[in-house]
């Protein structure tokens, strides 16, 4: 028989309540915003480009009167569909030169990959926000509330998304003029984002990207 401490469900130990309308609501009644940001090459500016890109970042951060999260999530790429693609122009290809070279070239990738581990990088920012006051009618009846307060309910969700909004529009601002180009994700990302999270081993699907 099962013990009963550790039939504890996975679930318990994530703080996430609901995500609807593109906002993580958190079992401690906050809610949050996950934005993924474009990466730059540092190291192929020049020196003059760095330091303004440092200064604006540095400018961006004291800014801030609220904090943020910065997480760079790590993966193993998948270069199942890269292979895939180079099989079928294999298939495809008349000149046996270039068939042959094709081949060769499917050959080193595969090699290669079999012994160096290629990951992708993906960088996110959270922007959080903490109602100051929560009451039994805000987002704590969200999920099964009673009849009769959905109307509240709603009209206090509305409330705290619309102040996360304007927290969300200064964090895109800032990053915006260091280079750095931001998408915020919607329901679906932000529900494939936490999946992936949670079995890093499933790659049955990628990661949004920034255009």
């Amino acid at each position: 028989m099962a013990d009963p401490i550790k039939a504890t469900a996975t679930q318990d130990f994530v703080p996430v309540k609901e995500i609807r309308d593109g906002v993580v609501v958190l079992k401690n009644n906050s809610i949050c915003a996950v934005l993924l940001a474009s990466s730059q090459n540092f190291a192929l500016k020049s020196g003059d480009e760095q330091s303004g890109v440092l200064l604006q970042f540095q400018n961006f951060l004291n800014s801030l009167d609220f904090q943020i999260q910065i997480l760079v999530q790590s993966r193993k790429a998948d270069i199942r569909p890269y292979i895939n693609m180079l099989e079928q122009r294999l298939k495809e290809q008349t000149n046996e030169l270039l068939r042959i070279q094709n081949f060769e070239y499917i050959r080193f990738v595969q090699s290669f990959v079999d012994e160096v581990d290629i990951m992708k990088k993906s960088f996110f920012v959270v922007v959080p926000y903490n109602p100051a006051i929560v009451d039994s009618s805000s987002i704590a009846s969200l999920v099964g509330g009673k009849s009769g307060t959905e109307t509240i309910t709603l009209e206090r969700f509305e409330e705290f998304r619309s102040q996360l909004s304007q927290r969300v529009s200064v964090v895109e601002s800032g990053l915006n003029r260091s280079g750095i180009r931001t998408l915020p994700l919607g329901t679906d990302e932000l529900i494939e984002l936490f999946y992936h999270t949670l079995n890093p081993a499933d790659l049955t699907s990628s990661a949004p990207v920034v255009e």
